[in-house]
């Protein structure tokens, strides 16, 4: 069972984020009012990379391995070809990859770490085992670091500025603005700076998952990314939210997001 708990909230955000946005990313939706609850959705690699760094950090596992082991054991979870490539290597070396999937695996370092240099250290070692691209290593660094600013308490406009100054995206655009035209874009350079922006446009959590997927493209990674960030930022997530999610995980990542939650939450 997951214990939810006043200011406990942590990597379930991204979870969140990926299940809900599973049955959207190759069925794209230009607006925020859809149904929450599909019984279509279910977790992605995306979530089982998520739990897989956060095993790491709360384990002292092995990046690269762990990652490799999770991507084995969890098969037909939607990965990328050429990390379904890294799969079947055993020389586990990096491929250069400036896709979004070290950003969506990023945010239990955010929780994790109490300082920006930490983060940014963390988050590159979590990146570079497969996307060791420097646009790679950026979104994750950038997921990550936006977390911690939120979990300390600073404000949308601080956060907003300390990403702008320090990764050089431009988030100077509205999700209406590019709704209409915005296509499918697994980079990091593509989907991380609109993943920002949903959390920076939101209300509350559930408004940012719901941003995140109205844009349409990679939607499940989109979100995953927003509900990191609004999970840390908004603290609270409504139940129903919660217990749709985790009734579709495996007993395994409920018990990590658990230890997770009680070392760092």
């Amino acid at each position: 069972m997951f214990k939810t708990g006043n200011n406990s909230n942590t990597i379930i955000g991204a979870v969140i984020g990926d299940v809900i946005g599973s049955v959207f990313e190759w069925n794209n939706i230009k607006t925020t009012d859809f149904d929450l609850f599909n019984p279509k959705c279910d977790f992605t690699d995306d979530s089982v990379l998520t739990i897989a760094v956060a095993d790491c950090i709360l384990n002292k596992k092995d990046f690269a391995k762990t990652i490799w082991e999770y991507g084995r054991k969890y098969r037909g979870r939607d990965y990328g070809d050429r990390f379904r490539n890294w799969l079947q290597q055993d020389n586990l070396k990096p491929y250069d990859s400036y896709g979004n999937g070290s950003a969506m695996r990023a945010s239990a370092v955010g929780f994790a770490f109490n300082d920006i240099e930490t983060v940014m250290e963390v988050a590159k070692q979590t990146a570079e085992v497969t996307h060791n691209h420097p646009e790679g290593i950026k979104g994750a660094q950038a997921t990550a670091t936006a977390i911690l600013l939120a979990r300390q308490g600073k404000s949308k406009q601080e956060i907003k500025d300390f990403i702008v100054s320090t990764f050089n995206y431009d988030l100077g655009f509205t999700l209406d603005e590019i709704r209409p035209t915005y296509q499918f874009d697994e980079t990091c350079q593509g989907s991380v700076p609109q993943a920002i922006v949903a959390f920076l446009e939101s209300s509350d959590f559930e408004n940012a998952i719901r941003l995140a997927i109205s844009i349409g493209g990679d939607s499940d990674t989109i979100a995953c990314i927003t509900g990191g960030i609004a999970s840390a930022y908004y603290k609270e997530i409504p139940k129903e939210i919660t217990d749709f999610v985790v009734d579709k995980l495996p007993t395994e990542y409920i018990e990590i997001m658990n230890k997770f939650d009680e070392q760092y939450g």
